[in-house]
This record gives C-alpha cells, sequence and structure tokens, in this order.
C-alpha cells in the first residue's frame, strides 16, 4: 500500500459505512486484512495513520467502532522509508519503531543486478509469471518449529547483558526495551532454525543485534555532536561485551 500525507487510518484499518439499501451499518475491510502488509514510504503519512498500525503489528487485531475482528494468520507488516528530509514526511515514533522485529538498509544495486532488474522488469512488471511459493499453514508451521528452538542460560544471559549494555551507555539516551530483547530472542531463534539447527549460539546473537538494536536507539545529544550513529554504538557494544564459550555442543548440551 502507498502511504501519502492524505491517507487516513480508516484507509488502512476499514471502516463501518451507511447501507442506505438495508438502513444499517455494515463494515467494509481496508487493506490492513492480509497476511502480508507493505508499507510502501511510511513515513509520508501523518502520525495518526501511523499510530493506526500499531495495534495491529502488536495484538494482530483491529478495532473499528469498539469492535474488535482479528487478523488473518499469519500477519507481519514490512515497510520502506523515504531516505531523503522532504517537507511531506514524517518521523515515525518510537513506539511503533519498536515494533519493527529488525531494519535492514538494502543501498544500492551493483551494477549486474541493475542491469539483470532492467531486463527483467524494464519494461513491464511481469505480475502473470508470479506463483505461490508457499502458503498459510506452511508458514505458521514454521514459527511453530522457531519456537521448539532451544536458547541455553549462557546465551540467555549473553542477550540480556547486550540489552542492559544499550541502557547504560553515556551516549545512548533510550536504550533497547523489553519488546526489543523478545525480538533479539526470537529473531535468534528463527536464524538458527534457517541454519539447520535447533539451539542458538552466540554468532546468532551478534549477526542480529545491529538490525534489531539500531532503529530503537535513541541517541543522546552529544553522540549527533560527536558524529556517532546508533549502528556504531551497538558494533562497539558487541566488542566490549563477553562473549560465552562458542563450542555448539555446549549449548546442545544445556538447551532447554
Amino acid at each position: 500500500m502507498q502511504f501519502t500525507p492524505d491517507l487516513l487510518p480508516s484507509d488502512v484499518l476499514g471502516m463501518n459505512i451507511f447501507d442506505r439499501s438495508t438502513g444499517a451499518f455494515r463494515a467494509v475491510q481496508g487493506p490492513i486484512e492480509t497476511n502480508i502488509f507493505l508499507a510502501d514510504e511510511i513515513n509520508r503519512a501523518i502520525p495518526r495513520t501511523q499510530a493506526a498500525l500499531l495495534e495491529a503489528m502488536e495484538e494482530r487485531q483491529v478495532t473499528i467502532d469498539g469492535k474488535v475482528r482479528p487478523l488473518p494468520k499469519p500477519f507481519f507488516v514490512m515497510a520502506t522509508q523515504n531516505p531523503v528530509d522532504l517537507e511531506s514526511t514524517f518521523r515515525l515514533p518510537a513506539a511503533q519503531m519498536d515494533r519493527f522485529l529488525l531494519r535492514l538498509s538494502l543501498g544500492y544495486p551493483d551494477g549486474a543486478e541493475e542491469a539483470r532488474m532492467l531486463q527483467t522488469v524494464g519494461d513491464r512488471i511481469p505480475f502473470d509469471l508470479v506463483n505461490a511459493v508457499t502458503n498459510p499453514e506452511e508458514i505458521t508451521g514454521m514459527q511453530k518449529l522457531v519456537q521448539d528452538v532451544a536458547v541455553s542460560d549462557s546465551v540467555l544471559a549473553y542477550l540480556v547483558s547486550l540489552c542492559a549494555a544499550t541502557r547504560s551507555h553515556a551516549l545512548i539516551r533510550s536504550g533497547v526495551s523489553p519488546r526489543g530483547s523478545r525480538a533479539l530472542y526470537k529473531a535468534a531463534k528463527a536464524l538458527a532454525a534457517m541454519d539447520g539447527r535447533d539451539f542458538v549460539t552466540p554468532d546468532d546473537v551478534q549477526k542480529l543485534a545491529e538490525p534489531v538494536f539500531s532503529h530503537r536507539l535513541i541517541l543522546s545529544a552529544e553522540a549527533g555532536i560527536s558524529g556517532e550513529t546508533a549502528q556504531a554504538l551497538v558494533r562497539k557494544l558487541l566488542e566490549a561485551t563477553p562473549v560465552p564459550p562458542a563450542r555448539n555442543e555446549v549449548f546442545h548440551a544445556e538447551k532447554r
């Protein structure tokens, strides 16, 4: 869905409209009623429209006129941001940023990738050639498998210590919230499962700390003056935090 400054919350969530033919209100579903919701250039929407996603992203439901409606399963939100600061863009509030599991910067494609893109979709996007590669039942099944991935006491303590370090750093005004620590916990388990393991290692935590933490940190004024970035601070915290033993058999034996 393309987000624009004139977009209202009802354009995302849906609304109840009066039907003259029946003399009653009827519910009109919004585009949020889907499995994968893509918010294109989300920072172009006004803050109250952005806030319409908060309940959906956290509780997987929407509330319209006091009536709660659960969203389809699985459900998750992907979003892009306009990287250019223009008059028509709005900063995403911290509460909303905290609900995104990861933030990634794709950058520009290299020459070969861009040439391949133009050869494939330069004239038109062949939607008729797009085929389904999975189904909701398969995805929910994989989500259940990830829940069975074990996190040992030593890895859990390492993860918690990284979160605590963001809350006490002199250049970080607001560190990672408990929602952020839960995000790293879940993301590390998913990465381990993708690697064919049923247990998490410190490497999984380290690989995901930057994309999970960086958009959640609010830096101090001193950090801005010194040119520090959230990504650089996360890397420094990773270097400064003691790492438990990295032998896979140790974590396999300790898994809970």
